[in-house]
């Protein structure tokens, strides 16, 4: 089973500290783009062209490097792993603004004829459906972004956690017959509430969603966001750091980005 949401900051103390100034180009991996306006569905420039592809969304505005969020309530105990947050205070911005342009998928990747969004999948092969889509694997600093807006929310729906929007928050995850997870993924349109600033569904909770990591250290160029079913973090900011690019397991899935056209 899958260690989620092992993040960089710890939830040792009620003040969270997320993030840390991104690398545009770590590893060879792609350069997050810059500038655009944030709508569901085919969007098109001033010029009438189009930006990004259907069923993606353009993400544009000021991304902030380094986010102060401050916990007013928490559900568990702040020094456990995964300790979860009720209500945050309003976020602060304490590193730099960047602007940011790009696209990404409105929805988590599913393979065709399919309902629920993909499992089971490594950072390997997320990468390679991405490609092979024409698009690319997200970078982790357009992840949060696209999560999070520019009011830097700790969750994609607001700054309390909402169990009845997202699917996360779920217990009895294991099959005492067969001792592995049992699968809880639910389809996009059940969860049409969990929904983030820029208008992207399932950011938190669901699957885990692999990214290219583009912030300064790391063993590997993998990481894995938003968290899944279990009662975890579950945040924009949050990243699992302890999985190599091999790893797959029936929670971890993907959606992929693109640069405007």
């Amino acid at each position: 089973m899958a260690a989620p949401d092992t993040a960089a900051e710890g939830p040792s103390a009620p003040v969270i500290d997320d993030g840390s100034s991104a690398a545009p180009d770590v590893n060879g991996a792609p350069a997050a783009s810059l500038g655009g306006t944030a709508s569901l569905g085919l969007h098109r420039s001033v010029a009438g062209t189009m930006s990004c592809p259907d069923l993606m969304v353009l993400v544009e505005g000021d991304y902030c490097t380094q986010v102060r969020q401050e916990c007013m309530r928490w559900e568990d105990p702040p020094t456990s792993n995964f300790a979860r947050c009720a209500a945050f205070a309003p976020s602060r911005c304490v590193g730099k603004r960047v602007h940011r342009r790009f696209c990404v998928d409105r929805d988590e990747y599913s393979e065709r004829g399919q309902s629920l969004p993909a499992g089971d999948l490594s950072w390997k092969k997320a990468r390679e459906i991405c490609t092979n889509s024409d698009k690319r694997l997200c970078m982790e600093s357009e992840w949060e972004f696209a999560c999070e807006g520019e009011r830097m929310l700790p969750y994609p729906t607001g700054y309390e956690r909402d169990a009845t929007a997202c699917n996360y928050d779920k217990r009895d995850l294991v099959d005492p017959a067969t001792g592995r997870l049992r699968d809880q993924r639910q389809r996009s349109e059940q969860l049409d509430r969990c929904v983030s600033p820029f208008g992207v569904r399932n950011m938190s909770g669901n699957v885990d969603e692999w990214v290219w990591r583009d912030r300064t250290g790391g063993e590997w160029r993998s990481a894995l966001k938003g968290g899944w079913w279990m009662a975890a973090r579950d945040r924009c900011r949050p990243a699992t750091t302890s999985h190599d690019e091999n790893y797959h397991e029936i929670q971890t899935g993907v959606r992929c980005c693109a640069d405007p056209r």
